[in-house]
């Protein structure tokens, strides 16, 4: 049996709801209200990726695991891909104006180039852009 999910929520802990909503509508994201109260929002991705900003309080009461310190730690990597490397570089351009921290530098691997940063509580969030055509012709280079 194989796992054919319609839609995934992500959840993420936040220090700040009001920072946290205000940084991603910088990025261009919205919001559905009809899932927020004063410490949680869910943050439209497109019709079927959402992420739930919860504050750390309301995030802890899903879990008995400690949340981690993304200073120090990486918990994970939230990738995504967009249409152009214009488009990855105006979305990552927009989060570092808005407060984001500098994750890595542009990566440019010839059929696919992607960007880096860390969001205003340390979640690490890349963008990126493939060129299909091109990853083909280098998987067959490789064989």
């Amino acid at each position: 049996m194989s796992v054919h999910a319609k839609q995934i929520f992500v959840n993420l802990p936040i220090k700040s709801l009001k920072q946290s909503k205000q940084f991603f509508s910088e990025l261009g994201f919205t919001f559905n209200e009809h899932f927020e109260n004063e410490n949680t929002t869910c943050m439209i991705v497109n019709e079927s990726i959402y992420v739930m900003l919860l504050e750390e309080d309301r995030f802890q009461s899903f879990t008995n695991k400690e949340i981690p310190n993304l200073a120090t730690s990486a918990g994970s990597i939230l990738a995504f891909s967009l249409g152009s490397r214009a488009e990855v570089d105006e979305v990552v351009n927009r989060a570092l104006s808005a407060g984001a921290s500098k994750y890595n530098d542009p990566q440019d691997h010839g059929f696919m180039y992607g960007w880096s940063f860390a969001d205003l509580d340390g979640h690490l969030w890349e963008f990126f852009y493939m060129d299909e055509e091109a990853a083909a012709q280098a998987a067959q280079q490789q064989q």
